[in-house]
């Protein structure tokens, strides 16, 4: 069984790049093909591995500005060649899936969800990722395009699989194809639960425009409470202009001081939409309780007065209501710790692994 994985972009860290571990570790010797790889923003992450990188990889700005060539994206999946290949496994929430195989090779994509930028807002995608002006005149025209790939292109996929229910949804209005749910991998066991508590609230992440730190702030200036932010990006220089001193951007920490940081806490706070939000399942393994907005994949995993408090619009206003009920309020943090188990690394391993086995026997059978 010889197989290639497909990954969008190799730029970053984050829960896309953790599904991809997974995958090495389950075909150690599988070479990955991706659109663009910059190594020095990996942070020593696949290292080793057989990376195959597409024209875009060698254009200017491209390692560090990918995102200003969504008109090139389609053209540069698609010359990837996988005729040496039984089975092509992408992840993907833009351009992964839409590799093109031949009838006898499997592709199974995991999905992460339906290309945002192209189905949402994508006026929203330009603010959000501070392009520059007339970057932004350009991207609607180059949308219109890129809609009508990916829609196609979805149909090149034979087998899907959504990283949540929420996502499940979304492939089946864009894409009108049923999905299975495997919700990503985390490492549960990084995490613990801690008999002391510290006096601060925390948030995890990416410090970009949808994940609404700016609510946070503006509700923690109000409230006067300890909040500490761990993470980096563009809105950090933004970020800092609003926060009071009762605010502490923490920067990037290695993973052991991170669990520390979560099972610290008194809670973690979760303003966002996410299609899968693995910083809140980790907090959840450290048996902390969330205050997240009722959005996305999240009310799926959070039973509301045993695992945390939900708040219904992203507003400092009902993000303040939240942090003030949840003071009111007990929480056992065993019992939380035990609801994130289900998400646990080699859980996913063995799914993934499973279903792909059952899927390439399938096509065996069809074609004897």
């Amino acid at each position: 069984m010889k197989i290639a994985l497909v990954h969008d972009y190799l730029v970053q860290y984050g829960g896309a790049e953790r599904v991809l571990e997974c995958f090495c570790e389950l075909f150690p010797y599988a070479p990955i093909y991706t659109l663009v790889y910059n190594k020095d923003l990996m942070h020593g992450k696949f290292e080793g591995k057989n990376i195959k990188t597409s024209f875009v990889q060698k254009l200017p700005f491209a390692k560090n500005h990918h995102r200003i060539f969504p008109h090139i994206m389609p053209m540069a999946i698609e010359q990837f060649d996988f005729s040496a290949y039984d089975i092509v496994l992408s992840d993907s929430s833009s351009y992964a899936k839409g590799v093109i195989t031949g009838p006898e090779t499997l592709h199974i994509c995991y999905m992460h969800t339906p290309m945002r930028y192209a189905w949402d807002d994508c006026q929203k995608y330009t603010q959000d990722f501070y392009f520059p002006s007339f970057i932004k005149k350009l991207v609607p025209l180059a949308m219109n395009y890129v809609r009508i790939w990916d829609r196609t292109s979805a149909e090149r996929v034979d087998k899907i699989i959504a990283n949540s229910n929420f996502v499940a949804k979304r492939i089946k209005k864009y894409y009108r194809k049923n999905s299975l749910v495997i919700y990503p991998p985390v490492n549960t066991e990084n995490f613990y639960i801690s008999k002391k508590r510290e006096n601060y609230f925390l948030m995890v992440g990416r410090l970009i425009a949808y994940k609404r730190f700016d609510i946070a702030i503006q509700a923690f200036n109000n409230l006067g409470l300890k909040l500490k932010i761990i993470g980096r990006g563009p809105e950090l220089k933004r970020l800092k202009r609003m926060a009071k001193s009762n605010i502490e951007f923490v920067g990037r920490v290695p993973d052991e001081k991170l669990a520390d940081y979560y099972a610290k806490c008194q809670a973690f706070i979760f303003p966002q939409e996410e299609d899968f939000g693995i910083v809140a399942i980790e907090a959840m393994a450290s048996g902390r309780p969330i205050i997240a907005y009722r959005g996305g994949d999240i009310p799926e995993h959070m039973e509301e007065g045993k695992m945390g408090v939900f708040f219904e619009n992203q507003t400092a206003d009902d993000l303040t209501e939240a942090v003030n009920k949840f003071r009111e309020m007990n929480f056992n943090s065993e019992y939380i710790r035990e609801k994130a188990k289900k998400f646990d690394k080699n859980l996913f391993k063995d799914r993934i692994l499973q279903y792909i086995t059952e899927e390439f026997d399938k096509r065996k059978d069809i074609n004897k």
